[in-house]
């Protein structure tokens, strides 16, 4: 028995959500580690859809204990706010099912502010930004000035921590000619949150280390994906936390030596929103066919999506990166009735063939890729639940996924529903 960790193997948005749901039917604890409310994971149960952010994908499940992990950083405004909008779609969440790290850093009113002044700033250098303010907070964590939930139960204690980040912020602020941020209505607002908040609160890594030592089945759920994570991404337009399996140990402290499989989950094709280098996009019929096939719009932001052909190459580096096992491949179906496909498995640079993405932001932008094409197939894959259920073509066009890749496809996801769903190899007994 073995504890999982999910991660994207793409640019994010290759459906993880559904997927962790799949799995967290069998676990006992579910884990976000990293990332904040800019993700979005939508989950389809017996025709309901529950669109979550900050929540682990566990909540939805009775008898599951979900924790948010001290890798996320958390607005707690937006929290609560997700709280009570699945509350009210007939979910229990109480400090019994839900678990927040003591040690968490907070997303503050100031961060979004000055997101927003930051993006507009650049003008035509936009990273793409959700406008969240995720990165800020991430920034200030790592400057040692953030505001983390524990905190929230020392007043005095958490003015003089404010007045300290707010001296810095508002100096941006005022010289990017943006509204300055005031301390007390913000002091204030914390305060009141706070009250609702800090019964959720505990110590993640102890609550981790007695499940392992009671054998439950642990969860851990990433978000985004590996191609967004700000040291192995396509910096700099990537989220600003690590996504790699080895931020689930970081993330929520437990040793790297209790995940014991990475699951990856890869789209069938390619995605990415806002800005940034993408090798394999399609900006034509096939590119829309694809967008409007997969309903590919963001859940957290509603902003359309790139869409192109598999790309092997950013895959391939990032199970060696990322450490992953095994993916689990979704979308299949969204390639019905394409007469033929094509798979990147390389790329050229000035003349010179790469099997890996480069770091510089300038070969990002001038790499072509390299196809190979296979034959596509007009039966449909929707909802098939096993490999004989699968077209042929459709099987040799996973093959040749696994033998790009280097690991196995372990699930092959078909719809959205969660039994709509074909397990080769269960994460969990490895």
């Amino acid at each position: 028995m073995a504890n999982v960790a999910v991660i994207g193997s793409q640019w994010g948005d290759e459906g993880k959500g559904k997927i962790v749901d799949w799995l967290s039917s069998r676990a006992d604890v579910v884990v976000r580690f990293q990332g904040g409310h800019n993700a979005g994971h939508t989950l389809v149960i017996d025709g309901v859809t529950y669109k979550l952010h900050l929540l682990p994908s566990g909540i939805v499940r009775k008898g599951k204990l979900s924790v948010i992990g001290n890798g996320v950083v958390v607005n707690p405004w937006a929290l609560m706010e997700e709280i009570e909008t699945v509350r009210a779609q007939g979910v229990e969440i109480t400090p019994e099912t839900l678990v927040l790290a003591e040690n968490a850093n907070l997303i503050l009113p100031v961060h979004p502010a000055m997101d927003e002044a930051l993006e507009a700033a650049r003008g035509k250098g936009k990273i793409g930004t959700t406008k969240r303010g995720i990165g800020l907070a991430y920034e200030d964590k790592v400057a040692r000035r953030g505001i983390r939930v524990c905190d929230l139960r020392h007043p005095e204690f958490l003015k003089e921590k404010l007045e300290a980040l707010l001296v810095h912020h508002n100096a941006l602020l005022k010289g990017l000619g943006a509204p300055e941020i005031d301390l007390n209505q913000t002091h204030d607002d914390l305060l009141a949150i706070g009250e609702q908040i800090l019964p959720f609160s505990g110590v993640v890594w102890k609550i981790l280390d007695e499940a392992r030592h009671q054998q439950k089945k642990i969860l851990f759920e990433g978000a985004q994906g590996m191609m967004l994570d700000v040291d192995h991404g396509t910096y700099p337009f990537v989220t600003s936390s690590n996504i790699v399996a080895a931020q689930a140990a970081t993330g929520s402290g437990i040793g790297p030596k209790a995940i014991q499989y990475v699951l990856g989950i890869t789209k069938a094709y390619t995605t990415r929103v806002g800005a940034g280098p993408f090798p394999t996009e399609l900006n034509d019929e096939i590119g829309n066919r694809l967008g409007e096939k997969g309903h590919e719009f963001g859940t957290t932001t509603g902003r359309k999506r790139r869409c192109g052909w598999f790309d092997a190459v950013i895959v391939r580096q990032s199970v060696k990166v990322g450490g992953i096992d095994g993916i689990a491949l979704t979308k299949l179906d969204v390639l019905d009735g394409l007469d033929e496909l094509k798979i990147c498995t390389g790329y050229e640079l000035n003349g010179e063939k790469l099997d890996y993405l480069p770091a510089s932001q300038v070969d990002q932008a001038n790499v072509k890729p390299i196809y190979e094409t296979l034959e596509g197939w007009n039966e449909s894959t929707f909802g098939a639940r096993s490999y004989a259920d699968l077209p042929a073509a459709a099987i040799k066009y996973i093959r040749r996924i696994e033998e790009l890749i280097g690991v196995p496809a372990s699930v092959l996801s078909t719809s959205p529903e969660r039994d709509d769903t074909i397990l080769v190899e269960d994460p969990f007994f490895v």
